[in-house]
């Protein structure tokens, strides 16, 4: 016998059903606000949380169960996924800007020891500074998403800028599409 409904849906406006029926409809949609957009409809037209979950593919009818208390009190934003989700930063913007500016900087031969970066000498100048435990992973990674390439000669280029030559000398062109060539 299936457990009595502790919170039933809360009844649904005009502009909410039609809302969920377009998101359930949807081919462009994310596909679990689909399932979600799904279950609230079935449980909105009579049916338990139980077939619910089976009509819109979750495990069980205590996810549908969850869904609805969150439409209940939050409306649509229910279909969202909800905040606190995932991993939380390890390290802030503060901390990765520091990282992308030493990157792109030429280091210093006598305080960094080297002319030229490389990830092992990049990540000592970090440590040397506030960044006692920063990872290689994390150096090689961070000027990458900040749009930078490690280049052949081990230093780090700002992807979507050049240098060219002019008759006022040498300018630094940016390429304003760089995001979107990057995908």
């Amino acid at each position: 016998m299936a457990t009595p409904q502790q919170e039933p849906l809360r009844p649904v406006t005009t502009e909410e059903r039609a809302a969920l029926e377009r998101m359930a409809r949807a081919g462009s949609e994310r596909a679990d606000r689909v399932r979600r957009a799904t279950a609230l409809l079935a449980v909105a037209g009579g049916g338990s949380f139980a077939r619910a979950a089976r009509r819109a593919g979750f495990r069980s009818g205590t996810a549908v169960a969850d869904l609805v208390r969150r439409f209940n009190r939050g409306g649509l934003a229910a279909l969202s996924i909800a905040a606190g989700r995932g991993r939380k930063p390890t390290y802030d913007t503060a901390a990765r800007s520091q990282v992308v500016a030493t990157a792109q900087r030429m280091p210093d031969r006598k305080q960094d020891g080297t002319a030229t970066w490389s990830l092992s000498t990049l990540q000592r100048a970090l440590r040397g500074g506030d960044q006692p435990r920063i990872g290689a992973s994390t150096v090689r990674r961070v000027p990458v998403d900040a749009g930078s390439s490690y280049q052949q000669t081990r230093t780090w280029c700002p992807t979507g800028t050049a240098q060219r030559k002019r008759k006022v000398g040498v300018v630094r062109v940016i390429d304003p599409q760089t995001e979107v060539k990057r995908g």
